[in-house]
């Protein structure tokens, strides 16, 4: 039983006549024989498409009366003769006589045959001599095609073996051609994923659905050291019959594609990171928030680790001296990395003290003013790297590959350097990351720079304002007193609050809490002189009210400062407060036994404004009562309702009786945010029977 021969929709060829598999059924070529005396003795079928005779019309026929033009008879005459005698084939083409007539030009092949009986005949093969010249000029243009083309090409039969490649495979693969042949694909392709590959083209000989532009990155043997990119493309072969031969596969090298892209991202993410410095980098005037900021951005996406060091001097706001080769006194503000690595114990921890000197390359750094750049490390860099031989054996278990020094400069002096280490990320630091690194350490510094100032002046302020508050709150007659004094701890300056505690004849105490709108070393100094003034005046044994009249004329004569004051007397003797208000909140009450309030007192306007009457407030102030001052940034917030926040401190003060200290604490940390924006000055009184004083 035969197999039926497996022909697609709209097949040219006739039922039962197997499809044409090869080139020589392609051409149809025909076949005839002709005995010595020039007849023709077998014909075949291709003879008669060819020529149009049958088999019956050809055989015994002479075959030059047949079909060829009497004036080539001669010649055919010659040729068919020197075939026989010679046994020379002749080749070449010759127009023929169809029958229908028509001249038509063959391309024959002319041959002699010999039978076992020692007969001679000549055996003729013909092809249509244009279907001949356009296949062998497809032939031609294919192979120039394949040879010339910038394309890397190869066929591989079924088993994915190279059958054939073009010398673009060639130069790309770093493998000769005669390499290839027989070899599985996997064996030659440089690439990582040639499972995914080999998978993908497997499919393709399934379906017979090309698979395109697949993009693939790997490494070839001619070039080991960089990465390349090619777009893979494959196709299934099969025969005119549908009997599939294997796969075509073609490799476009689009390495400087690809690395056009990549360079783009890179730009893209340079700009990002940029961008997001300047966001994130300096957000608050702290010169180790600043630093810890820098070495957050700059973690992976620079750097595997990062270390931020500033010169001891700049830190204390001290010119440094010109540049020399001498040791340098570094303080370590921020490290970080982007995985856990031995190379932050190599690393001094922030807040330590570390002296390099002069041979050291982050000195040289700081020294030049500019960035030095190892792009290798090697054993010989380490010592120039590391602070100690034993943190060099640690950079070289980490893996430190690459390294980078960058100055912080701000308004022309170095302050210090950002030390920049890759471990993971297996580039090495190349011109454009020092260019970025640059970047980013030109905004840190600005800040940092800020930071140090801001940080020396409000330091500054803090100290002068402490120095005039009281050094403790004294023990009075009849009074148990706790006070706390803090200043903000977000970017504005130290404020100009204060309290006071003031003895008074007659065992009297005189209770003090003020704030000076404003901040710095002005609003300190201008709280210290109405500090004063406020003892000289208390001195005097003035009514409350009168003693913030006079405060009012001397507030005048400030420059415009407005401040607000609560004033207080105590008479142990009369258990009673005399109190007068110029703007301030108010006082909190709280009594055993009975809820808390607060005092309702006249407000006052606040002193400074000038012209303005100040009442006298009397309340009983009772042994075990308790008196609570404060400023304004003890209780206001930019989030919260005012009246909730009182709310709040009158919930603190539920229990009248826990110890002066407890409840200072238990305000502050209840309040109070780190980030609040004003400073507080607190006193609480506590009022005891006069027989303890």
């Amino acid at each position: 039983m035969t197999a039926e021969p497996i022909r697609s929709e709209g097949d040219p060829y006739r039922p039962g006549a197997p499809p044409p598999t090869g080139l020589l059924d392609m051409l149809s070529v025909a076949a005839m024989v002709v005995d010595a005396d020039g007849r023709i003795v077998f014909w075949t079928p291709q003879a008669e498409e060819l020529f149009g005779y049958t088999a019956q019309e050809a055989l015994g026929k002479y075959a030059a009366r047949l079909f060829i033009h009497p004036e080539h008879l001669k010649s055919v005459v010659r040729l068919f003769t020197e075939v026989l005698e010679t046994g020379r084939s002749w080749a070449g083409a010759f127009p023929i006589r169809h029958k229908d007539g028509s001249s038509r030009l063959m391309e024959f092949r002319n041959m002699r045959l010999q039978d076992d009986l020692g007969g001679v005949y000549a055996l003729g093969i013909a092809a249509d001599h244009g279907l001949l010249q356009r296949v062998e000029t497809d032939l031609a243009l294919c192979e120039r095609l394949i040879n010339q083309s910038p394309i890397g090409l190869a066929l591989l039969d079924p088993e994915l073996r190279y059958i054939l490649v073009n010398p673009a495979l060639e130069r790309i693969d770093g493998i000769h051609a005669e390499d290839h042949v027989g070899r599985l694909l996997r064996e030659t392709l440089p690439l990582p994923d040639v499972d995914t590959i080999e998978s993908a083209l497997r499919q393709v000989l399934t379906t017979g659905t090309p698979l395109l532009d697949q993009y693939h990155v790997g490494r070839p043997q001619t070039d080991p050291e960089h990465e390349h990119a090619w777009s893979l493309s494959f196709y299934r072969l099969e025969d005119p019959g549908g009997r599939i031969l294997g796969a075509a596969a073609s490799v476009v090298d689009v390495t400087e594609r690809h690395r056009a892209a990549a360079e783009a991202d890179r730009a893209r993410r340079r700009l990002a990171l940029i961008a997001e410095a300047s966001t994130k980098v300096g957000t608050t005037l702290e010169v180790e928030r600043t630093a810890h900021e820098l070495a957050e951005i700059a973690v992976p996406q620079l750097a595997d680790v990062v270390a931020v060091d500033v010169l001891d001097s700049a830190l204390a706001c001290r010119r440094s001296r010109r540049p020399d080769n001498g040791p340098e006194l570094f303080r370590a503000l921020a490290l970080k990395a982007s995985h856990p690595t031995v190379a932050l114990r190599a690393a001094d921890p922030p807040g330590d003290l570390a002296a390099y000197d002069g041979d050291r390359l982050v000195t040289l750094c700081v020294h030049t003013g500019r960035p030095v750049l190892v792009r290798h490390v090697g054993d010989q860099d380490l010592p120039r790297i590391a602070r100690d031989a034993e943190a060099g054996s640690l950079l070289a278990r980490a893996g430190v590959h690459s390294y980078l020094a960058v100055p912080l400069i701000a308004h022309g002096e170095v302050l210090g350097a950002l030390d920049l280490k890759r471990t993971r990320n297996p580039l090495p630091f190349d011109e454009d990351d020092v260019i970025l690194a640059s970047e980013l350490a030109g905004r840190a510094a600005v800040a940092i720079d800020n930071a140090r100032w801001f940080q020396s002046v409000r330091n500054t302020a803090l100290t002068l304002q402490r120095s005039l508050l009281p050094d403790h709150a004294p023990r009075q007659t009849g009074l148990e007193l706790a006070s706390r004094y803090q200043p903000a701890q977000a970017t504005s300056e130290v404020g100009g609050d204060w309290y006071d505690v003031i003895p008074l004849n007659d065992d009297k105490t005189a209770l003090v809490v003020g704030d000076v709108m404003g901040n710095g070393i002005d609003a300190a100094a201008t709280m210290g002189r109405l500090r004063t003034a406020t003892c000289a005046y208390a001195d005097l044994d003035l009514d409350p009210g009168a003693v913030l009249q006079h405060l009012d004329k001397i507030t005048c004569d400030l420059e415009h400062y407005i401040v607000t004051c609560l004033y207080a007397v105590y008479d142990p003797h009369a258990g009673q407060c005399r109190i007068a208000n110029a703007g301030h909140m108010p006082p909190a009450l709280a009594r055993p036994g009975r809820a808390p309030t607060l005092l309702e007192l006249p407000a006052g306007a606040p002193l400074g404004v000038g012209g303005v009457a100040f009442e006298t407030t009397t309340t009983e102030f009772s042994p075990g009562d308790l008196l609570v001052l404060y400023t304004d940034g003890l209780v206001e917030t930019r989030h919260h309702p005012i009246d909730d926040r009182l709310a709040v401190l009158l919930n603190f003060l539920d229990e009248p009786d826990r110890p002066l200290e407890e409840i200072c604490d238990l305000l502050l940390y209840g309040l109070r945010h780190p980030d609040d924006h004003d400073d507080v000055a607190l006193l609480v009184a506590r009022a005891l029977a006069t027989d303890a004083g």
